[in-house]
């Protein structure tokens, strides 16, 4: 007997009818003899719906209420599966974020899991009940109800994974696996029958959408098994894993692109001891996060330094830093939202030379400049004109070889 958590997002769970397939795939497993533990998010649209109505009321709603309205999404969720699990003759339970005892942080919106009292569960998963889990959602040391931000019921359902000490995690959605890139953007990209933690890392953080990046962090830090697969196919998926001995065989295994991003230029900046704190403080005071930093010398004691934000952050961004650039004597303050950031990722670059020049050579050829570039020792990123995305994945990905035959 096992004890498998799985997660549903919200195409998994659109209406009833997919419910209802939720709730099959869950007995099936039931069945079989294991312990079965699902985690769902709220219905596709769900959550962007109560946020509109919050900003037809308020333009700044407070952040605390906010989190009390969104966590309703994922409470009819797990209701409804509940019900229809118990309709089909199988016990089960739901158990809101704080009666799961998901302990976060007070960042409304944004928190963070700080840690899974598993007790509850552990009880009623003894009693031989399927445990429905609201996703995204967790209570502060105050016991106020907080969100986990965009993709948190991801970070949810590791995060049990881990406090259960589950056998694996399965996270189900509309794709089907990990891929070489982007599918819908590249025909010949193949589905990874398994990757590494840190490959998978890489790409989360660098735009693929498949796992919400702190998922990974936490599947990584406490070695769970993590299986991406299709809610809507019963062919088995990618398994995300620890590296193992046989992924050096590709130097390459993926090539990801970010179009969310934008770059902001600082020109003739002071090159003294401080500066760069004096940028970048009020930054991260905003919340702000910022990816890549490029910094030019220039003669007569002056620099030039450019960074990318998400796009999302871009206006609030570039009114900060004209504000700071007054403050320090900066020339001008530059900005542009037309970039994206193309990058390949895999292991087996620790021990294989020449794959920045093999990619730098392949975007030359095509006539695509590179504005800026940031390394890893498994990645290689660039940023170049948004117009020219879709080619340099194609190219890189049939370049490095990753072409289905």
């Amino acid at each position: 007997m096992a004890l498998i958590v799985q997660k549903y997002g919200g195409t998994s769970i659109a209406n009833l009818d997919r419910i209802r397939n939720v709730a099959k795939r869950a007995i099936r497993v039931y069945n079989a003899g294991n312990d079965v533990v699902v985690v769902l998010s709220a219905m596709a649209g769900e959550t962007n719906r109560l946020m509109e109505l919050a900003g037809e009321i308020a333009d700044d709603p407070s952040k605390r209420e906010l989190d009390v309205l969104l966590a309703t999404g994922e409470q009819t969720t797990v209701s409804l599966l509940c019900i229809m699990l118990e309709s089909m003759g199988c016990p089960a339970i739901s158990l809101l974020g704080y009666q799961a005892e998901i302990v976060t942080n007070k960042a409304f919106g944004r928190a963070r899991i700080v840690e899974i009292r598993a007790d509850r569960i552990k009880e009623l998963l003894g009693q031989r009940k399927i445990v429905a889990v609201a996703g995204f959602q967790g209570r502060d040391q105050q016991g106020n109800i907080t969100t986990l931000g965009k993709g948190g019921s991801d970070a949810s359902a590791v995060a049990l994974a881990a406090a259960l000490k589950a056998d694996v995690c399965e996270i189900y959605s509309d794709v089907d696996g990990v891929y070489t890139t982007d599918p819908n953007l590249c025909k010949k990209a193949k589905k990874l029958e398994k990757i590494s933690y840190d490959e998978m890392l890489e790409m989360a953080s660098l735009g693929a959408k498949v796992l919400q990046i702190r998922a990974v962090e936490f599947a990584k830090k406490f070695n769970v098994r993590v299986h991406v697969r299709s809610s809507f196919k019963e062919e088995e998926g990618t398994m995300v894993v620890e590296e193992e001995k046989d992924m050096e065989r590709l130097v390459v295994s993926g090539v990801t692109y970010n179009k969310n991003e934008a770059r902001i230029t600082l020109t003739k900046v002071p090159d003294q001891p401080g500066i760069a704190s004096r940028i970048f403080t009020p930054i991260a005071d905003a919340g702000i996060v910022v990816d890549m930093i490029i910094q030019n010398t220039r003669k007569g004691g002056l620099t030039d330094l450019t960074f990318t934000v998400p796009k999302s952050d871009y206006q609030k961004a570039m009114a900060i830093q004209k504000e700071v650039a007054e403050s320090i004597g900066t020339e001008q303050v530059l900005g542009d939202e037309q970039i994206a950031k193309v990058s390949v990722i895999g292991l087996g670059m620790r021990s294989h030379s020449g794959v920045a020049a093999k990619m730098f050579t392949t975007l030359a050829k095509e006539n695509i400049n590179i504005m800026m570039i940031s390394t890893s020792e498994i990645k290689i990123s660039c940023v170049i004109e948004e117009k020219y995305t879709e080619l340099a994945v194609r190219i890189l990905h049939h370049v490095f070889g990753l072409d289905s035959s």
